[in-house]
């Protein structure tokens, strides 16, 4: 009795099971959803935020240009003419200056337009009020005076990477001239929490030029290179551009390495200073 009762329940399991095989083999190759863990997730699309120029300027595409020599020419011939331009307007107000310190030295009178001159430039280039007349006008001699442009342009290829960083492209700030007054230029994106400085935006490379030679002929920081300069003319010798390197020290956080790869750039690149020379 007991093995028939088996024997039924055994038919009676097969039959079923011929019954749902059809629909489970059915269920088995149709393409399954994945748990809700493995399901592949959509990434969400970045939307990629395009800073704008603070300036109308033109600027070649710096970045696109592979031939190393020739982005090279590209950068120094586009910034070639506004320093040379600067140059030339502090070199011709250096003789008028150079004018009025030898009346001053021969104890001469010096004319109203002259005094004038000497006074608005002393407020410009921050000479102490405490000196004499005569040794505001020996330090305006000091300081109003021209930087070499082999040393200019690569001091601007190092600060603005040869005019690829953004400072130099959004703000036409091509020597990393900071400034601290809140909109008054970029905010870099590394400033450490608690500083306040921006980098400083131009309208112009002119006025971008006009402001750094402003600073390094007037700023604290720079006073031994405008001594070494000074010293240069009192001996008769040329600005050497790797010579006054050694005065722009306080320039970098980097100090020493940063003079020297100054320097390096200076001899490296000399045969490009040759061809504006040229031009």
């Amino acid at each position: 009795m007991r093995t028939a009762n088996i024997f039924k329940m055994s038919v009676l399991v097969l039959f079923t099971f011929a019954l749902i095989k059809p629909i489970f083999d059915a269920y088995k190759h149709q393409p399954q959803p994945l748990p809700e863990k493995a399901q592949p997730k959509k990434k969400p699309k970045l939307v990629e935020h395009v800073e704008k120029p603070l300036h109308n300027v033109k600027l070649p595409e710096f970045a696109e240009i592979r031939d190393v020599k020739q982005k090279k020419r590209q950068f120094f011939n586009f910034l070639r003419p506004a320093i040379d331009a600067e140059n030339t307007r502090i070199y011709e107000l250096r003789i008028q200056i150079k004018v009025v310190l030898d009346k001053l030295e021969a104890k001469q009178p010096i004319t109203t337009q002259e005094s004038e001159l000497i006074t608005t430039l002393i407020k410009k280039y921050k000479v102490a009020k405490r000196l004499s007349p005569l040794n505001k006008v020996q330090e305006l001699a000091n300081r109003i005076d021209v930087v070499p442009n082999e040393l200019v342009l690569v001091q601007a290829a190092n600060e603005s990477a040869w005019g690829t960083s953004r400072f130099a492209r959004i703000g036409l700030n091509f020597f990393g001239i900071w400034c601290y007054k809140k909109g008054c230029g970029m905010v870099p994106k590394g400033r450490d929490k608690g500083l306040k400085h921006e980098v400083a935006a131009f309208d112009s490379v002119e006025q971008a030029v006009s402001h750094y030679l402003l600073n390094i002929n007037t700023n604290a920081a720079y006073v031994v290179f405008r001594t070494i300069r000074a010293q240069l003319h009192q001996q008769n010798q040329p600005l050497s551009a790797q010579i006054l390197a050694t005065g722009l020290l306080p320039y970098s956080q980097r100090g020493t390495d940063y003079v020297l790869e100054i320097s390096d750039m200076i001899r490296h690149n000399q045969v490009y200073f040759d061809e504006g020379q040229t031009e």
